[in-house]
C-alpha cells in the first residue's frame, strides 16, 4: 500500500495531480483545495496518499496533510458519502471548518458542497457529531468543542451567536472559535447577547 508520495508535479489536472517519483508518475486524485495549495509543474510536492484498491482498478487519493485524509476517511463512513463525495466537502471546507460545522450542527455549510444534498448533510452532522472532536486536529485542539458544545449539538443562543459574529465580518472558523471560548466564561446558559460580547473580546485579543 502506497502511505505517501514525495517527487515534483509532472502535471495537474481538473481533479488530479501526476507526481514524478524517480522517473514513475503516480496519478492521486484531490480536492480542489489541496490542488489549489500545490506548487507548479516541476516544482516538489509531499502528499498523503489513501490507496482504494478494487477488482478492476486501484486509485490513489492525495492529500497536503494527514488530518485532510483522516477527514476523507471519516466522512465516507457516512452511508451515501463516497470518495467523489468526501473530496467535494473537503473542496468546500477545510478541516477546522468541517470540524465547528459539524460540532454546530450547521448542516447549511455542509450542503454547499457538490453532491451534498440535504439528506446527506444531516445524516454527516448527525452521525459524525461524536467521532469528529477526534479528528479536529488544531481547529478545536485547547476549546474542547465536543463538551463546550454539548456533544455537538448547540443550543439556539450559541448558533446566534456565531451568525452575529459572521455578519460582522468574521470568518465562520473564527466566529465558531471564539464562541466556543466564551463558553467558558459565559457559560452554558448564558443567552447570545453575551456570547457575542464574550467573543468580540475573544477575537480582539
Amino acid at each position: 500500500m502506497i502511505g505517501k508520495l514525495k517527487g515534483t508535479i509532472d502535471e495537474i489536472g481538473e481533479d488530479y495531480v501526476l507526481v514524478d517519483v524517480h522517473g514513475v508518475c503516480y496519478e492521486a486524485f484531490c480536492s480542489a483545495r489541496t490542488l489549489s495549495r500545490m506548487g507548479s509543474a516541476g516544482e516538489a510536492v509531499v502528499l498523503f496518499i489513501e490507496t482504494y484498491v478494487r477488482e478492476d482498478q486501484l486509485k490513489l487519493y492525495g492529500f497536503i496533510t494527514a488530518l485532510e485524509r483522516e477527514w476523507f476517511n471519516l466522512l465516507q463512513s457516512v452511508q451515501g458519502v463516497g470518495a467523489k463525495v468526501a473530496l467535494a466537502v473537503l473542496s468546500t471546507l477545510t478541516p477546522s471548518e468541517l470540524a465547528n460545522a459539524i460540532a454546530l450542527q450547521d448542516k447549511t455549510a455542509i450542503s454547499r458542497a457538490p453532491g451534498v444534498g440535504p439528506k446527506v448533510a444531516i445524516r454527516l452532522v448527525t452521525e459524525l457529531k461524536n467521532k469528529a472532536p477526534a479528528f479536529a486536529g488544531e481547529a478545536t485542539a485547547g476549546i474542547g468543542f465536543k463538551q463546550e458544545l454539548g456533544e455537538g449539538v448547540a443550543a439556539a443562543p450559541v448558533s446566534d451567536a456565531v451568525s452575529a459574529l459572521t455578519n460582522l465580518g468574521y470568518s465562520r472558523d473564527q466566529a465558531a472559535n471564539a464562541v466556543a471560548a466564551a463558553m467558558k466564561t459565559a457559560g452554558e446558559g448564558a443567552d447570545s447577547a453575551k456570547l457575542i460580547r464574550f467573543g468580540l473580546k475573544e477575537l480582539a485579543r
